[in-house]
């Protein structure tokens, strides 16, 4: 059966990094802040161009290179997992304690859909001993179009399939 992985509690994982920060002798500033609740509170794999248009659009002043520390930290942190879906630039998701979970990429939008798959679980164990691995961790990443961009090419192919025979008379 195939599920979406659990929410992320936002809040709870802003706490986190103020404690971590605090542990680590850095400071608690506005900017670390802001970034962090870009991406804890988004339902997105954000890249660092949507957390900087985020940032702008709440008024927010903190430079790309800002963002890039901030999300090194983050990710030292354990509180973000950095991700390279072959788009040429990297996309940022939340973490905390919860099942493990696959992603679908579509490959027209850039959409990202994050699915937990039971089968899939018990097939890797299944897999590792077949090949004589004793299973560490696994990735799964399924690149395709999704169902919005499926209707917008069926749609957008059937007027111009229209168009060009007409054109003809």
């Amino acid at each position: 059966m195939t599920t979406p992985p659990p929410k992320i509690d936002g809040k709870a994982l802003l706490e986190v990094l103020r404690r971590y920060l605090r542990d680590h002798n850095l400071p608690v500033t506005h900017q670390r802040e802001a970034i962090a609740a870009a991406v804890f509170f988004s339902d997105a794999h954000l890249s660092v161009g949507d957390i900087e248009r985020l940032l702008r659009e709440r008024g927010v002043k903190a430079g790309k290179a800002t963002v890039y520390r901030t999300l090194g930290l983050l990710a030292k942190a354990g509180l973000v997992q950095e991700h390279d879906f072959g788009e040429g630039f990297k996309r940022y998701e939340p973490l905390e304690a919860r099942t493990h979970h696959e992603h679908l990429i579509c490959l027209d939008c850039g959409k990202v859909v994050e699915f937990s798959n039971e089968r899939i679980e018990r097939m890797k164990a299944l897999i590792a001993d077949e090949h004589g691995f004793r299973h560490h961790h696994h990735r799964l990443e399924i690149y395709g179009i999704c169902r919005e961009c499926q209707r917008r090419d069926a749609v957008t192919l059937g007027t111009s399939g229209i168009q060009s025979e007409g054109s003809g008379r």
